[in-house]
């Protein structure tokens, strides 16, 4: 049987990553996601998101990677934003982009 090695999952952007990996990605997940909220416009700029704390620790002492990861997957998602005419969520800066595009459906 082959194991994969654990991955992590990154509270904002939601992305995995190795457990050696996220400590380097992070810092820089985060100063991008600083550059790109503040090329936004006024009304889609969103709170700086924060690091889940999970506290909950399995019997050996290490932190239980599943809650770990479900917080970091919740904390990404809160990050998107709905569009105003279908519904669908996006990231901040990808709504301007689906905003060009998107038509309301016409009735019936």
């Amino acid at each position: 049987v082959i194991r994969r090695p654990p991955t992590v999952i990154c509270y904002i952007c939601g992305r995995e990553y190795g457990t050696k990996s996220i400590s380097i990605h992070e810092p820089q997940c985060l100063k991008k996601w600083h550059r790109d909220n503040d090329n936004l416009p006024k009304h889609l700029r969103r709170p700086e998101p924060k690091k889940p704390e999970v506290r909950t620790m399995q019997a050996k002492g290490f932190y239980d990677l599943d809650a770990l990861n479900e917080a970091a997957w919740t904390s990404a998602q809160a990050q998107l934003v709905p569009c105003d005419i279908c519904g669908r969520t996006f990231l901040p800066d990808r709504l301007i982009v689906h905003q060009r595009s998107c038509k309301p459906k016409p009735a019936k």
